[in-house]
């Protein structure tokens, strides 16, 4: 991979009033004029995202919300996605003019920072004005101007390290797993849902880990497994696709263990073990029945497409139930989530860790069950307790 994907970076939001100066900082920090600044209220209307090396942290993709305090109707409509992106951010950043400081307006979404685990730096723009009384409150506050270079690398040093302090453990699949020098087979279907002259990115990002952990990875088809395991001195591992879960796990001998890179994903970005309690739903699905299939992703749907035909269709035939199913793409999530009896998650590859997490989060409060498509297709083929060994679960 020649460039860190957005859904592997670390989330930094630009949050604060209208007129605020978030859109000059914004431009300032990424290098470049990316979003429109005005000195009209409101000139930012969807948040803009935009992936940027941090140095010395590393990647980070970094957010300009739409301002706070806008009364409209539209400024309604503006303030629900401002409030989405809290959903992702890792990290925010809150921008206050120095001029005009509304300090209730900044204490009441620390207090939704602090409810959420979300660090912050609180940052007053446009120093170049003069500093407000007030910042004799907040001592850690970092003034900033865009028109002086200097205080602006100030706060990318400060960010950088505030960053760092969260890096706790690194964010592996399998580098916790097994022991450097493990041999590990993926299994890699080519079907009509695999993108031609490419691999999708849990597949890369597995490779990647496998060589960062001084692991074997050997890739096969599905069709060269059995002759594969056969030639190989030693295998700790097969890795699958989901989709063929069944086939897979008839070939491969039950000594050797076996997983998805579903599975791998929701060990590293989620929370593979309320998955696997999430599918136990399954037994308790009635006709009628609401499952949210929760889609990271858009893409076309052919007649092999995993969640929209192949899990349904599977769950209908395990369960003898007519089900319902409903789709929710990208970063959305319905706030209706007790309309539903089951969330199943995909392997979540396209967004960040805090987003699948904070979705695991308000399933747990709300008493919905939550699963994702690898530990489904293992649960409906018989092979949970097997798929689910690698990770000492």
């Amino acid at each position: 991979m020649e460039k860190t994907p957005l859904s592997s970076r670390t989330h930094v939001s630009i949050f604060g009033d209208t007129n605020a100066g978030k859109s000059a900082l914004f431009n300032k920090l990424i290098g470049q004029d990316m979003v429109i600044v005005s000195d009209v209220r409101g000139t930012t209307t969807d948040p803009v995202t935009k992936a940027m090396e941090l140095i010395p942290y590393g990647p980070i993709a970094l957010t300009d919300t739409a301002g706070l305090g806008d009364t409209t109707e539209m400024g309604a409509e503006r303030m629900k996605k401002t409030e989405k992106i809290l959903e992702r951010t890792d990290f925010a950043i809150y921008a206050a003019d120095c001029a005009g400081f509304d300090e209730a307006a900044y204490r009441d979404l620390a207090v939704m920072f602090e409810k959420r685990k979300i660090g912050h730096l609180l940052v007053f723009t446009k120093s170049d004005l003069g500093k407000p009384d007030i910042a004799e409150k907040y001592p850690n506050a970092v003034f900033v101007s865009v028109y002086d270079e200097g205080s602006v690398e100030t706060l990318k040093r400060l960010l950088a390290e505030r960053l760092s302090e969260l890096c706790d453990e690194e964010q592996t699949m399998v580098g916790r797993l097994l022991p450097e020098g493990s041999t590990i087979v993926l299994v890699i279907p080519i079907d009509s849902e695999a993108p031609k002259g490419r691999l999708i990115l849990p597949q890369v990002q597995f490779i990647r880990d496998c060589l960062d952990h001084g692991m074997k990875a050997v890739c096969v088809r599905d069709t060269e497994l059995a002759e594969t395991l056969s030639e190989l001195p030693r295998v700790d591992l097969v890795v699958t696709d989901s989709q063929a879960f069944y086939e897979v796990s008839r070939i491969v001998p039950e000594d050797i263990k076996l997983t998805s890179f579903s599975m791998m994903m929701a060990g590293m970005k989620g929370d593979l073990a309320e998955f696997i309690r999430g599918a136990d739903a399954v037994k308790s699905l009635e006709d009628g029945s609401r499952i949210l299939m929760a889609e990271a992703c858009t893409h076309n749907v052919s007649h092999e497409d995993i969640g929209r035909v192949k899990i349904p269709s599977l769950l209908k035939k395990c369960t003898g139930k007519e089900l319902r199913f409903d789709y929710c793409v990208g970063y959305d999530f319905p706030d209706n989530i007790d309309d539903y009896d089951l969330v199943i998650h995909c392997g979540g590859c396209m967004i960040n860790s805090r987003a699948i997490r904070n979705r695991i989060t308000v399933c747990r409060e709300h008493g919905i069950p939550i699963s994702n498509y690898g530990v489904i297709l293992a649960y409906v083929n018989g092979i949970t307790e097997r798929s689910r060994r690698v990770f000492g679960l």
